[in-house]
């Protein structure tokens, strides 16, 4: 469980979101190290309104394309244009630097503790 932060929450899409004010989001490090290196990141205008649930963009890795799902709805305020610029920065950093947007919160789906994230997933 030392991959999974207790001080967030998560999707069963592999996705995390902190409880700040706007809430910042990623993907786990577990889907981090599935995809592989990743090498090209899509993700939602600033501005844009997301739904809970709804897909808002792409991670591209050496591997496969996958879908990247909004754990929230609200409107999107910043995005990391680092992580833009170098994608890597997710697979070395996913909690950390390698975060990918913030959005302002204005109603959730389904969330999962670290706990129960953690019971999703196999090592």
């Amino acid at each position: 469980m030392s991959d999974v932060p207790t001080t967030l929450q998560y999707t069963a899409e592999h996705e995390w979101i902190d409880g700040a004010e706007p809430a910042t989001v990623g993907i786990t490090k577990n889907a981090a190290d599935a995809l592989g290196d990743i090498v090209y990141l899509e993700l939602p205008t600033v501005g844009s309104e997301i739904a809970a649930g709804a897909v808002v963009g792409e991670v591209e890795s050496t591997k496969s394309v996958s879908e990247l799902f909004s754990p929230v709805s609200g409107t999107v305020v910043e995005v990391n244009q680092a992580a833009v610029d170098e994608p890597s920065v997710v697979n070395a950093d996913p909690y950390g630097a390698g975060w990918l947007f913030k959005v302002d919160v204005t109603g959730t789906g389904p969330l999962l503790s670290a706990d129960e994230y953690a019971a999703t997933i196999t090592d």
